[in-house]
């Protein structure tokens, strides 16, 4: 299959793979698409181990990054960005996170420091993990959660590195292209992690016609063939993918969380801020009732609130993953309505290569109708 997108980045499927896993990425770009890491659930020296392995596994076949550079964030001491921020965060969210952890009996448990990782969400956090990304042989770097800085779009031009945002409305794809993105990202609110209001089948051809002559990728709702066909034939010049992997052998998700997808339907899913302090479709569980119960504290805004809950995060996956009860309840993950359609899990190329057949199946069929 030929589109704009495999003409610009020089791959097979029209198939762009995001995740968090390195051996993900790495799956989907060995089997024709393009794999693009998540990069800002890690910090600079962890980011540059793990692109440094996808590059030993792909072997010079293309991959991107992406990069959470909000527009929007918290404040703090550049001389002691971490712990000026901590700061901010109040008694009382401490105390309400606490009190949720000992209702439901979550054990302590050895938990790894990412506060760093959080003071990636903001720019300065950003830039460096960009510092690293392009020591690298990366094709593709996206932006999401607002305009990339012009440092991001000047480097990568420099570099010949493709640049891609992921917008939500028409009026986010306008500003993507006064900073001069390559690729525009339309993604729907059926989508996994952040994302706005509008339905993809809606917002995919706004893009398209606003974007001229750039590929619109269409994000959100997309996990068969059948669904890429529909995006294709929106205008779209290929697919972004991301809660589909959580159905991967290969994506990093404890096995408890990876059960509670493969029960879920469709309407088990909502948009809530509690995990980011920003708006992400994630799996509803317990965690989430807690949170809109009468008296229960406000979500802090980016980065505060993954500062407050990462290591209850780290508490509850530990204690699902070994069955406990309580856990079991709260256990939960960033993950879109198409959670619905996962039936078990399979190896990332197998999915990757399937969803290119489908595709290509369902095009030939509707062309067959002409």
């Amino acid at each position: 299959m030929r589109t704009a997108l495999t003409d610009l980045l020089g791959v097979e499927h029209p198939i762009v793979g995001f995740n968090r896993s390195p051996a993900v990425v790495a799956a989907v770009t060995n089997a024709g698409g393009f794999g693009v890491l998540a990069a800002s659930v890690y910090g600079p020296e962890e980011l540059d181990a793990q692109l440094t392995w996808i590059e030993e596994q792909v072997q010079g076949k293309p991959y991107g990054v992406d990069l959470l550079v909000p527009e929007k964030f918290v404040p703090g001491d550049p001389a002691d960005l971490v712990a000026s921020m901590r700061a901010q965060i109040p008694a009382e969210h401490f105390a309400f996170v606490r009190g949720l952890l000992e209702k439901y009996d979550i054990p302590p448990a050895p938990t790894v420091d990412h506060q760093q990782v959080a003071a990636s969400l903001t720019t300065p956090g950003a830039i460096a993990l960009l510092d690293t990304a392009f020591k690298h042989r990366i094709a593709l770097i996206a932006s999401a959660l607002g305009t990339p800085p012009p440092e991001l779009v000047a480097r990568a031009k420099e570099l010949g590195v493709v640049t891609a945002a992921l917008v939500g409305q028409a009026r986010h794809a306008e500003r993507q292209i006064a900073a001069g993105v390559d690729v525009l990202v339309a993604q729907g609110t059926e989508a996994g992690g952040h994302t706005g209001t509008i339905a993809t089948t809606v917002l995919t051809p706004e893009i398209v016609d606003i974007a001229g002559e750039r590929p619109v990728l269409a994000a959100g709702g997309i996990a068969d063939g059948r669904q890429m066909a529909a995006a294709l034939a929106l205008g779209a010049a290929g697919v972004w993918c991301g809660s589909v992997w959580l159905s991967s052998a290969e994506d990093v998700a404890v096995q408890a969380i990876k059960n509670k997808f493969l029960a879920a339907s469709s309407a088990d899913t909502l948009r809530s801020p509690t995990r980011t302090g920003k708006p992400a479709r994630q799996l509803r569980t317990a965690w989430h009732d807690e949170w809109a119960a009468p008296g229960s504290p406000d979500p802090l805004p980016l980065p505060l609130q993954p500062m407050l809950v990462d290591e209850a995060w780290q508490r509850i996956d530990a204690a699902a993953e070994a069955g406990h009860e309580g856990a079991l309840k709260l256990e939960s993950f960033f993950v879109g309505q198409v959670v619905g359609s996962f039936r078990d899990i399979r190896p990332a190329g197998e999915i990757t290569s399937t969803m290119a057949a489908e595709c290509a199946a369902r095009i030939r069929e509707l062309a067959g109708r002409l």
